[in-house]
């Protein structure tokens, strides 16, 4: 049979729920109803020719019709004679949508959270009618999150880290969970003068509101021992915050930056040498440093298509920086440490030297070897010692 039975209306009505649609009606008084129901019924021609199978779908249809409303046709067969079959099924109210498909418990605790909301915060009642699924997940931390929205109305951009913000059985873990939707809160409560519209998305969530952010920090190694921070003849291996190498400005005239942490730690002395554990592609932090600038920079990454492509993005930054062991010699004698690059980069880059250049479409084209790279780690030290004995 291929007419609509009881159950494909409660699925549509089960659609309905799901969408958002049932109880986003609770937050508009009902006013999404009467709805009609989608119903397949039979033709004249089924009537004549399968007419007991008409009347016990008419007879099903009928039966589980406690919470919707049957519209009846005529059809008039040259047999049969008139007879009266489903037209439209319609759904006349929200109450029998819920009870049809068992949500009213749900349908109560959302409203409880519609009326609890409009008392402390009515601002929040329009996200409620968009996002009624959500607020139900969210139920049992609601109030929590209501007294948070209220309390950075009243502190805007408070400066504080998360954990300084005051509230009972509020903590930092809690804020970081509900990020996501205290964004949607916030923005919707708050003026526009209290939000960074510069920052977005879960990462800039302190910066958005005005929270203190945990700082970035950078990782740097002294190849002087006459650079030295500290009066101990230990290694000069640390890390301090963005603020503080901004400020920094040592003595050091030659920095390195390299990705791999061993090579970081295994790095050599270097005269009056400075060497920086890398981040990829994230250079924002470096670039502040304006001292930088005056400084001989090689950057020492992979050789492959990364690799090349996080050289010509720290080139955006430090335009006068040179590429270190990232030449085809260096390539070409360690063919037994070839390794394959998982996704190559193909886009055309715009900041690498003529030989960089040559280098880097040689390995997005494949015509050294298929996927082929070499990971800055397998380099042989030696290879690296003398490599520094010939810069100038």
């Amino acid at each position: 049979m291929t007419w609509t039975t009881p159950a494909e209306l409660r699925s549509q009505v089960q659609k309905w729920y799901d969408r958002g649609i049932l109880l986003a009606a609770l937050a508009e008084n009902g006013e999404e109803f009467p709805r009609r129901l989608n119903l397949r019924g039979p033709t004249s021609r089924d009537l004549g020719e399968r007419f007991g199978e008409v009347r016990d779908w008419i007879a099903n249809l009928q039966e589980g019709a406690k919470f919707y409303r049957i519209e009846w046709r005529r059809i008039r067969h040259r047999v049969l004679g008139a007879n009266s079959v489903p037209a439209e099924v319609w759904v006349d109210s929200l109450e029998d949508a819920l009870a049809m498909i068992g949500r009213r418990r749900q349908a109560e605790r959302f409203s409880d959270l519609l009326a609890t909301t409009a008392e402390r915060l009515p601002e929040l009642r329009p996200w409620l009618a968009k996002r009624p699924l959500r607020a139900l997940e969210l139920a049992d931390d609601w109030m929590l999150l209501i007294d948070i929205v209220i309390w950075l109305r009243h502190h805007p951009r408070p400066a504080i880290y998360l954990r300084q913000v005051d509230l009972p059985g509020v903590d930092s873990k809690f804020i970081e969970r509900h990020r996501g939707v205290l964004a949607e809160l916030f923005d919707l409560v708050l003026p526009s003068a209290a939000v960074g519209a510069d920052a977005g998305g879960v990462s800039g969530f302190c910066r958005r509101y005005g929270f203190r952010d945990k700082p970035v920090r950078v990782r740097l190694r002294l190849l002087d021992p006459d650079l030295a921070l500290f009066p101990t003849a230990t290694d000069q291996d640390i890390t301090i915050t963005a603020d503080t190498f901004v400020a920094l400005e040592t003595a050091a005239t030659r920095v390195f930056i390299t990705e791999n942490e061993i090579n970081f730690l295994a790095f050599p002395p270097v005269k009056q040498g400075m060497v920086l554990f890398g981040s990829g592609y994230g250079f924002e932090t470096l670039a502040g440093a304006a001292w930088l600038q005056k400084r001989e920079l090689l950057y020492w990454g992979d050789i492959d298509t990364h690799g090349f492509a996080i050289l010509d993005q720290f080139r955006a930054y430090f335009p006068n920086a040179r590429s270190f062991l990232m030449d085809r010699e260096t390539l070409l004698a360690h063919r037994l440490c070839w390794g394959a690059e998982p996704q190559p980069e193909t886009r055309d880059l715009k900041r690498l030297t003529e030989e960089e250049q040559a280098l880097y479409d040689d390995l997005r084209a494949d015509r050294l070897g298929c996927r082929l790279r070499l990971e800055q780690e397998k380099i042989g030290f030696s290879w690296l010692q003398r490599a520094l004995a010939d810069l100038p």
